[in-house]
């Protein structure tokens, strides 16, 4: 049975999709690459949504480092090579696309790279906003820069922190407080026992 239900979170509101035996997406809303609901159960009781609910609350709460979840993710091989070689950056580490694509031992595709990084459909657990670009910048995230931006603050891989509320008149945001991210933590995953595609 296929079930969803919402989070809302310093970085905006979540949806949050499951098959019953695992969690199948994590989006920020509004996204483009969350699947349709429509025809699904709203349960946010189920075993999968449950826990990762919990988890969620005390990774944005700063209590949670480590995510144990059983998680399934729809992708082709190569895409599940880079998903699982993302649960590998250590919390509050970043890497490059090209540091990615060298660990999965294709060192040449680093946009093939950046592409499967983009559909990856479970955010902030499958941490794809700890790949950064060469030159340290913050690269395209499906959820926003800012949202990015919170994150890698969060999790302490950013020197400084960000308050994402007020821009100067440049643009730039001014060092300051990791605040949440109003509209619309600290994590490393750790796959849980099953069922895991990845």
């Amino acid at each position: 049975m296929n079930t969803f239900c919402h989070m809302d979170s310093p970085i905006g509101r979540l949806l949050l999709t499951s098959d019953g035996e695992a969690l199948t997406g994590l989006y920020m809303e509004p996204s483009h690459k969350a699947q349709s609901t429509e025809g699904w159960v709203l349960d946010a009781g189920i075993t999968p949504l449950a826990a990762t609910l919990r988890q969620l609350k005390e990774y944005f709460a700063g209590t949670r480092r480590e995510f144990d979840l059983p998680l399934r993710l729809a992708g082709t091989a190569f895409q599940q090579r880079v998903w699982r070689e993302l649960t590998a950056i250590p919390f509050g580490v970043t890497w490059s696309y090209g540091q990615l694509a060298r660990r999965i031992g294709k060192p040449s595709a680093s946009r093939a790279v950046g592409l499967a990084n983009g559909r990856n459909p479970i955010a902030v657990l499958v941490p794809c906003h700890r790949v950064i670009g060469a030159d340290g910048s913050l690269t395209g995230y499906g959820g926003g820069l800012e949202r990015k931006r919170w994150l890698l603050a969060h999790e302490g891989a950013l020197s400084g922190s960000f308050d994402l509320d007020q821009r100067q008149s440049d643009g730039e945001y001014r060092a300051g407080a990791v605040r949440p991210i109003v509209g619309d933590g600290r994590a490393a995953v750790k796959l849980g026992d099953q069922p895991h595609d990845i």
